[in-house]
């Protein structure tokens, strides 16, 4: 399994996902140029993609959807509530939808499985994919850890779980009163506290490797983020690593031993 990561963060969300022997798109929140060049990087056409997988339909996960529907009709994939906001916002994306229930489908042998993330939008969902072997699963953009998010990363090989704010940074930074209330809320973003809770958590339910994402570029620094959740795991033998916000982050894990060593970027 495979996990690429091309942005993550409030500017821009995008990784691929190689899982037995299918590639998944992760959200397409940079420019199809940047996508195109990233998948390229890793020996793969647009073409190629079994799918892209949406998480919700604000800017940041969506933005180089419309231009990548001129150049190649890739399958999109997404729960009812998101594909309205999705279609919305990017009419062409309805000749390309597929909507998955939240008891989960099976694409080129791989099951994908959503679970709602609380965020401030109409539905916002992270995503699980497993094989007989493999587990990969991903949740960002939520305000507070759910039953259904734990239920949903639980068990993952490799997770990635967004690390937005230090909430003392926030507090203290120069967002306006309204918009630090949005990031604090109940359906803003995860702060690296209740991050790191999580994340023992996962450690505990066998996650080999975590990745940090969706970090804030304002309120928040890789190494605070890195810090913060490690020194929760306390020695636990989880691989932690940050995703960079507009750079690539690779991670490789055989079914056995992992083979990449812990990486902060």
């Amino acid at each position: 399994m495979r996990i690429v990561t091309f942005a993550s963060g409030s500017r821009g969300n995008c990784a691929l996902v190689s899982i037995s022997g299918a590639q998944f798109l992760l959200d397409a929140g940079i420019s199809f140029r940047r996508i195109r060049e990233g998948l390229a990087g890793c020996g793969l056409a647009p073409e190629a993609l079994s799918g892209v997988l949406i998480t919700h339909e604000h800017s940041d996960h969506i933005s180089g959807l419309a231009t990548m529907l001129k150049h190649c009709d890739v399958p999109l994939y997404t729960t009812a509530t998101v594909a309205e906001g999705l279609c919305a916002a990017v009419p062409a994306a309805a000749r390309c939808l597929h909507e998955v229930r939240f008891d989960g489908d099976r694409v080129s042998g791989v099951e994908l499985l959503p679970f709602p993330t609380p965020h401030d939008t109409p539905e916002s969902v992270g995503w699980r994919l497993s094989t007989d072997g493999e587990r990969f699963a991903a949740a960002t953009d939520m305000g507070h850890v759910t039953e259904e998010i734990r239920c949903g990363l639980s068990g993952a090989d490799a997770v990635l779980v967004e690390a937005n704010h230090d909430v003392t940074m926030l507090r203290s930074g120069a967002y306006p009163p309204p918009l630090k209330r949005r990031v604090l809320s109940e359906h803003g973003h995860l702060s690296n506290d209740d991050c790191a809770a999580l994340c023992v958590f996962l450690a505990d339910s066998g996650a080999r490797s975590i990745i940090l994402g969706h970090l804030s570029r304002e309120n928040n620094t890789p190494e605070l983020a890195y810090h913060t959740v490690s020194a929760a795991l306390c020695g636990r033998p989880t691989r932690l690593y940050v995703a960079p916000a507009a750079a690539r982050l690779e991670l490789e894990l055989e079914p056995g031993p992992e083979r990449c060593a812990p990486c902060l970027r």
